[in-house]
């Protein structure tokens, strides 16, 4: 059964899962494979808890004479491929974002911004890859107006495998900084990789929201001669164009459209002066589809983050800031510029854990955190996990979280302003609630 045809079969029972805990009456069930399970081995147990028909790509669970298993040759490119078909059947804008830091709050902010206007359908939490981009394509319903869809990449090549069946008419790319480099090879891989948005609009005559303050963007849109574009930034060569008021800590800015009178003010409930990108990106997206200035600074100016990243949190010991879903060379170094330059009464503390997925550069790359460290004279640094344990330093250091926690229980550190920064899988995001 081909793409089109399973489509036809889709109409009738809309409904598609790929985890047979979750099995909906009279839904579909597509027998994904991961590190450390065969769907296929679940097809029969789907069926059973309701499922009306299972996708299956080998042969032995296909059940002889039972029309209710269908066969493919692979269950993964099926599932995106009934997503490119259904995201077919809708005429409607689709942004594609992606990037190296910032692409989920640059996601949540446009999308914002954008329903002001209109009914927005957007990628949920970070479903960025290949299982999760179909999931968000086939949420698609008659009632959205237009789509923003997040993609993630970690190896060359992922960002074109994305845009082939998410097909946007639009995008941006929020940056491109030093992050899985394991995966990549090299930065010029990081670039060659997400320049594959570039590449896909260039191609089908789609706009390019440019970051114009960026070299890499910039050189990136001149290599390949985009004419398509609405730029933003914080020179004065962009349409779109913004300056950062104070951090201290919430991010102020103002903001106005070249060649125009209005400035506008806004005060935003995000750390972090990295994410003055990330705004102006909102806002040029929101201009270009006619979304009014005040509703843009509403939008902005309501946005709560809450999702571990730039979130400020009060406890009735401390002051946080958590950014702790993500960390690469070029967040870490970002994120101690602006905890250093943050102006507060109280002594300040960083827990940091290891970036992950940099491959041969990872020892030089924490080693350069820690050299950057010494020269801010913070009250206390903690570090955590190996990479960072193989570094050069006085600071005090931890194997894992678990370490860590034992340390907050018998220390309870109160009255400090404290960074918490690290890679998911070293789980600081355990952190909080005990400081």
């Amino acid at each position: 059964m081909n793409a089109k045809e399973l489509y036809q079969l889709y109409l009738q029972h809309p409904q598609v899962t790929t985890d047979s805990r979750d099995c909906p009456q009279g839904s579909i069930f597509i027998a994904l494979k991961g590190a450390s399970f065969d769907g296929n081995k679940f097809a029969k147990s789907a069926l059973e808890k309701g499922c009306s028909y299972a996708v299956v790509d080998e042969k032995e669970y296909a059940e002889e004479g039972d029309e209710r298993f269908i066969l493919v040759d692979d269950c993964l490119t099926t599932y995106k491929e009934l997503a490119r078909e259904h995201r077919r059947q809708f005429s409607i804008p689709v942004i594609g974002i992606t990037g190296t830091n910032g692409k989920t709050t640059t996601k949540e902010l446009v999308s914002a911004v954008l329903a002001e206007k209109y009914r927005v359908m957007h990628t949920e939490a970070n479903y960025n890859n290949d299982v999760g981009v179909p999931k968000t394509l086939l949420r698609l319903t008659a009632e959205d107006e237009i789509a923003v869809v997040e993609m993630g990449a970690s190896h060359p090549g992922d960002i074109k495998k994305l845009v082939d069946y998410v097909e946007p008419t639009c995008g941006l790319i929020t940056n491109v900084g030093r992050a899985h480099l394991q995966g990549f090879g090299s930065f010029e891989g990081v670039m060659k990789t997400k320049g594959e948005l570039y590449d896909f609009l260039k191609a089908h005559d789609g706009l390019v929201f440019l970051n114009t303050s960026n070299e890499h963007l910039v050189g990136m849109a001149q290599q390949r001669e985009l004419e398509r574009i609405v730029s933003y930034g914080t020179d004065g060569d962009a349409q779109v164009q913004g300056e950062v008021g104070v951090c201290e800590p919430f991010l102020s800015f103002s903001w106005h459209v070249d060649g125009q009178p209005n400035v506008y003010e806004v005060h935003t409930h995000l750390v972090g002066t990295y994410n003055m990108d990330n705004m102006l990106a909102a806002i040029a997206v929101g201009l270009h589809f006619e979304v009014a200035p005040q509703q843009i600074c509403h939008a902005l100016e309501s946005y709560q983050p809450s999702n571990n990243r730039s979130q400020l949190e009060q406890t009735a010991h401390n002051w946080l800031i958590v950014d702790a879903y993500n960390a690469n060379p070029t967040s870490m170094a970002a994120a101690l510029d602006n905890f250093q330059r943050i102006t507060v009464k109280q002594p300040k503390m960083v827990i940091l854990g290891d970036m992950r997925e940099l491959g041969s550069v990872s020892r030089e790359e924490h080693q350069k955190v820690v050299d950057t460290l010494r020269k801010d004279n913070f009250e206390k640094v903690w570090l955590v996990g190996e990479e960072f344990g193989k570094t050069e330093c006085d600071f005090r250091k931890f194997r894992d979280v678990e370490e860590v926690k034992t340390a907050i229980a018998k220390e309870q550190p109160q009255g400090y302003y404290i960074l918490v920064k690290g890679s998911n899988g070293i789980k600081l995001f355990q952190l909080p609630e005990l400081l």
